[in-house]
């Protein structure tokens, strides 16, 4: 499959930017969880962040097991609203879900992680009990140990236009469906 195609619905997207590139382009940090860790207020209190995502080297295996990668932003101004942020990123996510299940009608596989905690519950379950919503909620890119910066730097993308906007960001990592690949994908089902 040619990343022509993706290309070509990417388009009707609300989509701010995007770039193609190598799953072995991309950095794993064990510091990034490190610094989670010590500053974010959902590291273990979230199922899509750490410890709930799983150790830094298993997730790594898991996204170099992809041929590619789809980067891609979504950019809103905010409004006075506090609760501006948390439907900024539900709509980022369904606009995720929605690229993700095109990539699937044409025949890739795929693993996400996007921008910031899951927002889909007002309060996560995590770790008193399952996940509500395990096959709508993405694991956040920091929980890889991704340095979002760096890798936006280096894919020549925005990260930052100042207080007045937030800029999110997915990662799709895709790999044509073989045989065997349709199969366990089925008996997942």
């Amino acid at each position: 499959m040619s990343k022509e195609l993706i290309k070509e619905f990417i388009g009707n997207f609300p989509i701010y930017q995007y770039a193609f590139l190598k799953p072995d382009e991309i950095e794993f940090s064990t510091k990034v969880r490190q610094l989670c860790k010590r500053t974010c207020r959902y590291y273990s209190e979230s199922w899509s962040c750490p410890p709930a995502v799983g150790k830094i080297d298993v997730l790594k295996e898991k996204c170099l097991n992809y041929t590619d990668v789809l980067l891609f932003s979504t950019f809103t101004e905010l409004t006075e609203d506090k609760h501006d942020k948390k439907i900024i990123q539900r709509e980022h996510d369904k606009l995720t879900h929605i690229i993700n299940n095109r990539m699937k009608d044409l025949g890739y596989l795929t693993y996400i992680i996007s921008s910031g905690s899951c927002k889909i519950c007002d309060k996560c379950t995590f770790p008193k009990d399952f996940c509500r919503h395990p096959y709508e909620m993405f694991p956040c890119i920091e929980s890889h140990g991704i340095i979002v910066a760096d890798l936006l730097s280096d894919c020549g993308m925005d990260y930052y236009m100042g207080d007045k906007f937030q800029i999110l960001f997915s990662i799709i990592f895709f790999k044509d469906a073989g045989f065997d690949d349709i199969k366990e994908n089925k008996e997942e089902d």
